[in-house]
């Protein structure tokens, strides 16, 4: 019994210090507004436009509550929807039906549970402002 309590004694202190070491090493998480700030830099954001030809869009991400982004390449294209935001979840799928090959700010998506596949918001699109990268100047 004694052997069984020094056991159990060692085993929960292992596992308090690995706990604090855990919480000690943890960094504070980056508010969404953040994370876009971070994936924007090295970038300079151009003229606000109505739509953009989304067969050239390679990847979409959504940044929680706060914006659409659509990778093009040399040009990331952030939609800050004019309603709806609080539908935006990085953990759902966004679907969107469009006609031709643009995608405009009049245009509305949908937010879908990716687990459960149920309806979870409709997020009204805004201007698409693109960013691209700054060009940095050689020296001869």
């Amino acid at each position: 019994m004694k052997r069984t309590a020094s056991i159990l004694a060692a085993a929960l202190a292992a596992g308090s210090l690995l706990a604090a070491g855990t919480a000690a090493d943890a960094k504070p998480r980056l508010t969404a507004e953040q994370q876009l700030a971070k994936a924007l830099e090295g970038r300079v954001a151009g003229e606000p436009v109505d739509c953009i030809f989304t067969p050239r869009v390679t990847s979409t991400r959504i940044y929680d509550k706060t914006a659409i982004v659509y990778d093009a390449g040399s040009t990331i294209w952030v939609n800050r929807p004019d309603s709806g935001a609080s539908a935006l979840d990085n953990d759902d799928i966004l679907v969107t039906r469009q006609f031709g090959a643009q995608l405009c700010n009049v245009d509305v998506v949908h937010m879908v549970d990716r687990t459960g596949g149920f309806w979870r918001g409709s997020v009204g699109l805004g201007k698409f402002v693109p960013y691209k990268k700054v060009k940095v100047a050689q020296a001869h």
